[in-house]
């Protein structure tokens, strides 16, 4: 004799989730998310300050290497609120390096709204050595924090609070 389910439900033996159930889990979803929201607000604005004093790290590197590959006596490195740019013929020149990453004029724009600041103007020989040093203060302008992209005589370019 074969047994047929039958295929009536028992009210007492639901298998989904009931109000109560629904309204606990949104509950701990929205204490959770309110809990980490702040913190991850924070680690974002540190990590875009950082992102931009890595990128303005990249530039100057860049720079640098254009003076040492090209063979040019000197390499100023100049900055406009978010754009950076080289000029290849020292800070009195007028002949812009474009390359890769460079609007027309040779502007390297600096992404998230980041700004940059520096004094003095960095200047790089054919041999990679820094002429004057300097230091670039790159601002998050939605936190006012702040970084120090410096150069040292050397040529070394590094990244400091």
């Amino acid at each position: 004799m074969v047994h047929v389910k039958s295929r009536c439900r028992v009210f007492g033996d639901s298998r989904g989730f009931n109000l109560a159930e629904l309204l606990v889990f949104v509950a701990v979803i929205g204490i959770i998310t309110a809990v980490s929201a702040p913190a991850f607000v924070s680690y974002w604005r540190s990590a875009t300050l950082k992102a931009g004093a890595q990128e303005v790290a990249t530039i100057l590197n860049r720079a640098r290497s254009v003076a040492i590959s090209k063979n040019i006596n000197t390499v100023c490195v100049r900055q406009s609120a978010n754009k950076v740019r080289f000029l290849t013929d020292g800070c009195a020149g007028s002949a812009p390096w474009t390359g890769p990453g460079t609007d027309g004029n040779g502007w390297f724009s600096l992404q998230n709204g980041i700004n940059v600041t520096t004094d003095p103007q960095v200047v790089f020989n054919y041999l990679g050595a820094a002429t004057t040093s300097g230091i670039y203060t790159v601002q998050n302008p939605i936190s006012n924090s702040t970084m120090s992209v410096t150069v040292a005589l050397s040529g070394r370019v590094t990244i400091g609070p």
